[in-house]
């Protein structure tokens, strides 16, 4: 990466200072970045801003020392120019031929150019989706899994060993209620009446998995007591789900998942009372009553809340609980992880699993809805009660998507209610507008996502934009194959020759991608991938209708100029092709319905 580079001359020019005697050796954070206005450089670095308390110097006068170690460190001549800049940034602009010998690598790397070693080879755990096996995927879902995908692409490509798990919630109230409601439907197959609850679940899924046990066990559950089927009910009912779920997972493009976690089998195979176990050992928890919160100012809370938080595990405010010292650890509250009679919390559980999963991995991604923001300092604190860092859990809350069709809300599906299920989304606009849609915006940011929009095959939809960009530069290098023009291949004299400004910064956007994944990767922010190939491709557009219009084109009369140019073009078209693959999007070589375009 060039910026890496940046980075290497600053290391040796402050360490060769150091050795001189001219500041202390310090190991501080550096920062490599582009200025904010493009005039004032190719990077900007706080070196002297960050030494500058240790050295005992002013910032400005440290500054001028460093650049001059930068001068006699640049042996090959990488830095044209340097300034000084505010209260002592360094601002340098490389050579051109830095970025010309740069392009060589896209040729080199291939399908590879943009992976880097940013993580270190870190094992990375990515949990995301754990749906529960209540029902298929609605479409708030998809948004997480498409979004969990690609964080777990990106962190794959930055260099990090990653493993992507999905925990399966089957051992709490809500599968016995999807049990319940399945034997329900199991009695109306027999001819019965039943009264169906408010909170059971009424899809057509439900009657078909009750067709399925009516058909394997014929009536042996019709009078049975509910100790003897709710258990056999429940697995079925769970395995039948899931692999809906997974279907749905597949229509999506998320086709793998290396770990399936299940609730019941962390229960069975004794983790929760291991992990119980080594709270108690720890001191970690103690027996009594549900506390109220602190608040700021110290105010007692409003007792609605105790009961709140009771309600979450059918509690009651007086019941004496096994509590887990969270306050101490950054949380609002000690969290109950032992109910009244024994048996563990939900709460419980899901700090038994995370405590589990640290061990298998350095670093842990949980990809959820912004319901679950509440949980989060509590996981955290669990984390740092056992001896790993706050840090060691990153949390993408993943907020609503708002499915329209002409400005207006949808509904879909008659039989899922309020419910939309993401099989008819994916159904109806296709699985690359789906994906690409659910990355136009912040994970935490609210989603509208159009319908009509993800349907068009025009440049107003932003997928249909970026893949036509792709297709675009495909159809430029086959008209100049059938020109007799040599396929472009890297020349550095070829290359020199892109001196226009809209050139240059094509040039710089191709060899700031690998940089840009890494830093997309590092924050859990695949939205950037998207933002980064929409602009990308706008500014190849403008390019190349600027350049007919003012003869500047691609193809021209000078064959040097023109490879240069090519070779430009596949470079760019190696990006969007990678950046689509990172998103999980396809890049078409042709798009039927793109407008005419001659070069």
């Amino acid at each position: 990466m060039i910026r890496d580079l940046v980075r290497d001359l600053f290391e040796k020019a402050l360490a060769r200072g150091a050795a001189a005697g001219r500041w202390p050796a310090a190991s501080i954070p550096v920062t490599v970045e582009p200025p904010r206005d493009p005039r004032h450089g190719d990077f900007a670095v706080n070196a002297a801003l960050v030494l500058s308390k240790a050295a005992g110097k002013p910032p400005r006068e440290l500054a001028a020392s460093i650049v001059e170690e930068l001068r006699a460190v640049d042996a090959d001549g990488a830095v044209a120019s340097v300034e000084i800049a505010g209260p002592g940034f360094i601002n340098l602009r490389l050579a051109a031929d830095v970025w010309f010998r740069g392009l060589a690598e896209v040729e080199r790397q291939g399908a590879a150019f943009g992976r880097t070693g940013a993580g270190k080879g870190k094992r990375v755990n990515v949990e995301f989706v754990s749906a529960n096996p209540t029902g298929p995927m609605h479409v708030g879902h998809g948004r997480n899994a498409v979004t969990g995908d690609v964080v777990a692409r990106l962190l794959d490509w930055s260099g990090h060993a990653v493993t992507r798990e999905y925990y399966v919630n089957d051992f709490g109230a809500q599968v016995q209620t999807l049990a319940r409601s399945v034997h329900l439907r199991y009695q109306e197959l027999h001819g019965r009446q039943v009264v169906f609850p408010p909170k059971g679940y009424p899809g057509e899924y439900v009657v078909d998995i009750a067709r399925a046990v009516k058909a394997a066990d014929g009536d042996r559950w019709l009078d049975a007591p509910e100790s003897s089927w709710l258990a056999p009910f429940r697995d079925r009912a769970v395995e039948h789900v899931l692999g809906m779920i997974r279907e749905d997972l597949e229509a999506i493009g998320v086709g793998r998942y290396d770990v399936w976690s299940s609730e019941k089998a962390l229960y069975q195979s004794g983790a929760v009372e291991r992990f119980l176990a080594e709270l108690t050992a720890k001191d970690l928890v103690y027996v009594g009553k549900l506390p109220p919160p602190r608040s700021k100012k110290g105010a007692p809370p409003p007792p609605a809340h105790v009961a709140a938080i009771a309600d979450e595990e059918g509690m009651t405010a007086a019941d004496d609980l096994t509590l887990f010292r969270s306050s101490q650890y950054g949380d609002e509250v000690d969290r109950p992880v032992k109910k009244a009679d024994g048996t563990p919390t939900y709460f419980c559980a899901d700090i038994a699993y995370h405590w589990q999963k640290r061990q298998r991995a350095d670093k842990l991604v949980d990809v959820l809805g912004a319901d679950h923001g509440g949980y989060v300092p509590r996981l955290k604190a669990a984390l740092q009660a056992l001896g790993h860092q706050r840090d060691d859990l990153h949390v993408v809350l993943i907020q609503m998507v708002n499915l329209t069709r002409g400005g207006e809300a949808v509904k879909m599906g008659k039989r899922s209610g309020n419910v939309v299920w993401l099989r008819e989304v994916v159904d109806e606009v296709g699985r690359d507008a789906a994906r690409y849609l659910f990355l136009t915006r912040r994970a935490d940011a609210q989603l509208d996502f159009d319908l009509d929009l993800a349907k068009q095959q025009t440049l107003d939809n932003p997928v249909f934009y970026v893949q036509y960009g792709h297709a675009r530069i495909a159809s430029i290098l086959r008209r100049a194959a059938e020109a007799g023009i040599a396929a472009p291949r890297y020349d550095l004299e070829a290359v020199r020759r892109l001196a226009l400004p809209e050139e240059q910064d094509l040039l710089r956007r191709v060899l700031s991608f690998p940089e840009l994944l890494a830093g997309a990767a590092l924050a859990f922010e695949p939205h950037r991938v998207a933002y980064f190939l929409q602009e990308t491709i706008a500014a190849f557009h403008s390019y190349y209708t600027g350049g007919k219009r003012t003869g500047e084109r691609v193809i021209g009369p000078d064959p040097v100029t023109t490879a240069g140019r090519l070779y430009l073009c596949k470079a760019l078209q190696q990006v969007l092709a990678n950046g689509l693959a990172v998103l999980g999007v396809a890049a078409p070589e042709r798009m039927e319905s793109a407008p005419v375009d001659e070069e």
